[in-house]
């Protein structure tokens, strides 16, 4: 187990899911537009979103389910087209992505102030 130093303040991540999925999604539309990803692997998430509007579901027997495999269709595509990519595009996308995202000063910064004490009386 490990134990917690006390000059280490953790920071949560910011943002969450909602957040996440916002950047993947620009992600995606970054990638599409880049030339150097390959046009057939374009045709991945185009068909996976051309899924999500088909009249015919893989598993129409029970309507919730329904609505589970066209999100689990949606999201293979998605994951299946990013890692396809090649990494050096992806890794430049995403960090034009990330510094534009996160705004939250680092642990490095340094705030120079003064201090003053007052009194109470």
């Amino acid at each position: 187990m490990t134990e917690k130093k006390p000059g280490n303040i953790m920071v949560p991540p910011s943002g969450g899911m909602l957040r996440e999925t916002i950047v993947r999604v620009k992600l995606i539309m970054r990638l599409m537009g880049d030339k150097r990803v390959n046009f057939l692997l374009k045709l991945l998430p185009v068909a996976s979103l051309g899924y999500l509007f088909f009249p015919v579901d893989l598993v129409s027997v029970i309507p919730a389910i329904s609505a589970l495999d066209d999100i689990a269709i949606m999201g293979l595509g998605a994951y299946l087209f990013v890692e396809l990519c090649p990494p050096e595009v992806v890794n430049e996308h995403m960090q034009a992505l990330t510094s534009n995202v996160s705004s939250a000063p680092s642990s490095d910064d340094v705030v120079d102030a003064e201090a003053r004490d007052i009194s109470d009386k």
